[in-house]
């Protein structure tokens, strides 16, 4: 299984999920929001048109670790990622 993560090597949150991840001989593409203007734009066009967002937003969150399942789904949930 192949694992798109969107975060920042800055976030305690996406390293301990990156951690998980390769624990379970997960492959991942890593998409790193501090070290990439393309990723960032990227994510947030993704952001701004995906409900699961609204309540990070309104709160004044970024919303990493995102996942993108290899059919797509897209999950803030890494329970949701590792139970698949």
């Amino acid at each position: 299984m192949k694992i798109t993560v969107v975060g920042s090597h800055l976030c305690p949150d996406t390293l301990y999920a990156l951690c998980q991840l390769r624990g379970k001989d997960i492959e991942v593409d890593f998409k790193d929001l501090s070290a990439s203007l393309p990723d960032l734009k990227e994510y947030l066009a993704l952001r701004d048109g995906l409900e699961i967002y609204s309540g990070i937003k309104a709160a004044g969150g970024i919303g990493i670790p995102c996942f993108v399942l290899e059919d797509g789904t897209k999950t803030l949930d890494l329970n949701d990622v590792l139970g698949k």
